[in-house]
């Protein structure tokens, strides 16, 4: 008798993890989200209780994983992701990387399962390549405060690979770059909640440095789309997933003003320690093996982003 798929994700009541969890469900599986909740928050699974082919378990992904029964797919997404975050959890960032993603891929090698990792453009560090391809080996400052997030995410493809040579388990990486919308924490350090609730409450904007250095930002549901054509691939070596897009800090504010429709000052401040300056991924390799490019326009994904906040804001959560 075949079973329905079953879906295990790692950070599932994180930002991507809660995306990645509505999707495999809309794909048919059975989803097992683990969470620890150190970063995650169970509002942004809430919308599944109830659903039978859904079931959460609070669990410290560094600790060995017992499930009962056939997993068909691991999606490996706890971490801590956003520099407040791994400036204050720096041993935990470093520990999911390491022995989190050792665990989940014990798990994908015990049950048979394909398992995905979600990397990072952070891997590539300050790059010296513009934009970055996936065969650029990075600039990364190891012992700097962002380090452990960019190492633990480099230990973490490292080990993927191992496994994926030794032990012969189906294994995918993705490297993430700058995604943004709905269930994004407020006050998670990162630009795009960062600016617009700074415009939706009528405060400065906080910019760091003199706002030159750019970034790409590609809407999460184009994201998972790019995720789940990757997990049913067939390709082992890391594909870069995000938007080339590429604008300064300055230009991203002016956008975010107008989706809002709000004027407000803007306050510069110091460039934080290792910021890279540039960030745009080359998704050739998406394009050609997979036909993905994200299709969602930045005034969509930000008109959407915004109502989010605009209801947090409404209720008292921001």
């Amino acid at each position: 008798m075949s079973h329905s798929k079953v879906s295990v994700v790692t950070g599932g009541a994180g930002f991507l993890g809660s995306h990645l969890c509505d999707r495999m469900l809309a794909e048919g599986h059975k989803v097992i989200a683990l969470d620890n909740l150190v970063t995650g928050n169970v509002a942004n699974i809430e919308h599944l209780a109830g659903n039978r082919a859904f079931r959460f378990i609070y669990h410290d992904v560094t600790e060995y994983i017992f499930l009962p029964g056939p997993v068909d797919f691991v999606f490996h997404f706890a971490s801590p992701a956003s520099p407040i975050d791994y400036l204050e959890l720096p041993i935990q960032t470093l520990k999911v990387g390491a022995l989190g993603t050792h665990k989940a891929l014990g798990l994908a090698r015990a049950k048979g399962a394909r398992f995905i990792l979600a990397s990072t453009s952070e891997v590539y560090g300050d790059p010296l390549v513009h934009p970055q391809p996936e065969s650029y080996w990075g600039n990364v400052n190891p012992i700097g405060p962002r380090g452990v997030y960019d190492e633990a995410k480099r230990f973490a493809e490292a080990m993927t690979m191992a496994y994926h040579r030794a032990h012969g388990v189906d294994s995918k990486i993705v490297r993430i770059f700058n995604t943004f919308g709905p269930r994004m924490r407020p006050r998670d350090g990162r630009v795009v909640p960062a600016f617009i609730t700074q415009v939706l409450k009528g405060e400065p904007i906080t910019i760091f440095g003199d706002g030159r250095q750019t970034r790409s930002f590609c809407y999460v549901d184009d994201l998972v789309e790019g995720i789940v054509r990757v997990a049913y691939g067939d390709e082992h070596e890391p594909i870069n997933l995000g938007n080339p897009l590429e604008m300064t800090m300055l230009e991203f504010a002016e956008r975010i003003q107008a989706v809002c429709g709000r004027r407000v000052d803007i306050v510069f401040k110091p460039l934080p320690v290792d910021d890279p300056r540039v960030r745009q991924p080359d998704i050739t390799r998406a394009r050609t093996l997979f036909g993905w490019e994200p299709t969602v326009s930045l005034e969509d994904g930000l008109r959407r982003t915004v109502e989010y906040f605009r209801r947090l804001l409404a209720e008292g959560r921001l």
